[in-house]
């Protein structure tokens, strides 16, 4: 028999940041916990700040009967002379019955004691609070409280709980309440519970008093609010959907209001007065051709006849957050750019300070601006190379000045941009103002790159230093655990070396700068680099191997050799050609191909020898444009490698012969090695 089933758990205001965090398995463990209990079945979960619901239209009354399978001993230990052993007992006893009830069966080739039971189901009604409860305490929103005189904890105090099936309350106490079938209305509506006569009859009630219970129903009146604004007052409302999915989380009945700010403070960078609004307060910004406006959008959780008086309360909060931006912004203008307190703040024990993190970035981009200084002074033809370092050091040393000022005290997610708007103020080269910009860009997966080379080395010298200083220190990243985020350091380094097409070698470029550190192994960070190259590359990974195996360390290489060599991989008639190169590596597998493998054509008695190495010639002496181009032209090799291993035996007796042909084998193996290993590809 099936009916329906509600569940409501009512809190105290959820807080939206932890509760979204937590959101994504709420159903998987709901899910999981019915098929513990043999009560699977389709359920909705809804939420809003103030009740978690789980809705079942049909949910098994009775859980069905079931059969359980005991497998004993083997009946050479169960049985000893035909009287049962010991163990053949206890097996009886775990079963809950007599040794003569016990039966046979085959298991693994064996016959062992065998017992078959069926369990009869157990109501439904019988299970729910033990099911309630396991499901409250397993939802993991990080911190939790106590109340009251309790034990239990939850993030937030638990006020009531409702569990109705079909039209019959289902009682039992949790957390110090009672389970009753009364739930709240919209504080606005009243604060006075109301009843409800059966599960479905809930939903109705519920909206009667102004509850969106929904909330994909919250999120398109919110959506349709903004249309409606965006329309009647000609303007663009940037959605954050991160921001929009809080917004849902903590309204009951939302509705979306305008209102605005005084234009003085459009003085202060847009992103200034942004974050202002969706960190503190949850609003969205109002642009208009383009442009921030003193306009923003606030959602309102009350019911109202007139919704001015809370827009004037949401105007007057906003306006004091940007009067304290405002006052921080004039300030470290008065101040000014500075980097001299950067040594007060400690970086890392055994790394020192801020400035001392610094100077190692200097002395990194120093080492870069010199590596690629032709292609810097193509980009920047108005400097000489001599103004260059002069900038490039001045842009490393001041990068993380405006950690020092008060806005990015307030502000914590600005740092490095709040340097770029000082520095234009203060009228400083926009190549300088851009770097501080763009220092820690990528930020994230979908981040955007730094826009010029010279924004670049800035970059990369924050990063290079953050890794290599922290290996020198043994703070390596073991298993899940990167709390300094070295992982996406490496993300970000090649992210941007490809994105310049810069030549950055992981070996060479790695080590030398590696060495102005505290001495240690520098294989682990080698072999942590090539680790990324793994995660970064979404390809066979045997293609990554055979690229990393063949030496290859400069990292827009290594990217071009992958993706050729995927390509290739990729196609369809591959497996059938690979089989022949597999054998190539296979043949020559003892041998030192390090060594120079010379081929002497005097020595070739066969056409399929002297048409092998001809046409191997031929691919070898020519130029081409790609590494997809020249291995298509190796693999091209298949009809006279196939003629060759048909019709030559390698294994001669003749000595000299017998080299002779292994080096013409080991010859094409070393021209695909100068690409990538061809023996380390698998598919």
């Amino acid at each position: 028999m099936i009916k329906p089933l509600l569940i409501e758990i009512g809190v105290e205001e959820l807080p939206a940041i932890p509760f979204l965090k937590e959101l994504p398995h709420i159903e998987t463990l709901w899910l999981d916990i019915l098929e513990k209990n043999a009560l699977a079945c389709a359920f909705n979960f809804y939420y809003t700040p103030r009740r978690l619901v789980l809705w079942h239209e049909a949910f098994p009354t009775q859980q069905n009967e079931r059969e359980e399978e005991f497998f004993g001993a083997p009946l050479s230990v169960a049985l000893k002379e035909g009287a049962p052993t010991p163990a053949a007992l206890g097996f009886a006893k775990k079963c809950g019955v007599d040794f003569s009830e016990i039966s046979r069966a085959m298991k693994d080739g064996k016959e062992v004691l065998y017992y078959k039971k069926t369990i009869a189901g157990q109501s439904s009604k019988n299970l729910l609070k033990a099911m309630i409860e396991q499901f409250i305490k397993g939802l993991n929103f990080g911190k939790s409280m106590r109340w009251g005189f309790l034990e239990e904890h939850f993030i937030r105090p638990i006020r009531w709980i409702g569990c109705m099936m079909g039209d019959e309350h289902v009682p039992f106490s949790l957390f110090g309440v009672e389970s009753t079938p009364f739930s709240y209305p919209h504080r606005t509506i009243s604060y006075e519970p109301f009843a409800y006569m059966f599960a479905g009859d809930y939903f109705e009630r519920l909206a009667e008093r102004g509850v969106v219970l929904y909330p994909n129903k919250r999120e398109e009146i919110i959506l349709n609010d903004f249309k409606a604004i965006e329309l009647k007052e000609g303007v663009h409302i940037e959605i954050d959907e991160d921001l929009l999915a809080e917004v849902v989380a903590i309204t009951e009945y939302p509705k979306a209001l305008i209102g605005s700010f005084e234009e003085r403070f459009l003085r202060l960078p847009p992103e200034v007065i942004i974050t202002s609004m969706k960190e503190n307060q949850r609003y969205f910004p109002v642009f208009k051709d383009g442009n921030l406006t003193n306009r923003f959008i606030v959602v309102s959780n009350a019911i109202s006849d007139d919704y001015d008086l809370i827009v004037r309360g949401n105007e007057k909060v906003l306006r004091a957050r940007l009067s304290d931006a405002l006052f921080f912004l004039d300030n470290d203008l008065k101040r000014g750019l500075r980097y001299e307190g950067l040594k007060d703040i400690t970086y890392l024990d055994g790394l020192g300070s801020l400035l001392d993190k610094e100077l190692r970035e200097k002395a990194i981009a120093t080492y870069l601006t010199n590596k690629y200084q032709s292609t810097l002074l193509s980009q920047n033809t108005r400097l000489n190379f001599e103004r260059l370092q002069e900038l490039m050091d001045k842009s490393v040393m001041y990068s993380k000045s405006d950690l020092l000022s008060e806005m990015v005290y307030e502000f914590t997610e600005l740092q490095g941009l709040m340097g770029y708007y000082y520095a234009m103020a203060m009228g400083e080269d926009e190549l300088f103002a851009l770097a501080l910009k763009e220092q820690y860009l990528p930020n994230s997966e979908e981040s955007a790159l730094p826009s010029t080379l010279f924004s670049a080395i800035v970059a990369l010298s924050y990063k290079l230093d953050s890794l290599i200083a922290l290996f020198s220190i043994d703070k390596i990243p073991t298993g899940n655990k990167d709390p300094y985020a070295l992982r996406r350091a490496v993300n970000g380094i090649v992210k941007i070396v490809l994105n310049q097409g810069i030549a950055f070698d992981i070996k060479n470029d790695l080590f030398a700068l590696s060495q102005s550190y505290k001495s240690f192994d520098f294989n682990v960070l080698e072999t942590f680099f090539l680790e990324r190259m793994y995660q970064f590359f979404d390809v066979n990974p045997s293609i990554i191997t055979a690229v990393i195996s063949s030496g290859e360390r400069e990292i827009v290489k290594m990217s071009q050799k992958i993706k050729a060599l995927s390509s290739i991989v990729q196609d369809d008639g591959f497996k059938e050609m690979f089989s022949t190169f597999k054998r190539v590596a296979n043949i020559i597998k003892n041998m030192d191909v390090k060594e120079q493998t010379l081929v002497d054509e005097t020595l070739f008695d066969t056409t399929y020898e002297k048409e092998l190495y001809a046409a191997f010639n031929a691919v070898v002496s020519k130029e081409y444009a790609s590494f997809e181009e020249n291995l298509d032209a190796l693999f091209a090799l298949k009809p006279q490698i196939d003629a060759f291993f048909n019709n030559v035996m390698v294994n001669t007796e003749d000595v000299n012969v017998r080299a002779n042909r292994y080096n013409l084998i080991a010859s094409i193996y070393n021209a695909f090695k100068a690409i990538a290993d061809i023996k380390e590809i698998s598919i």
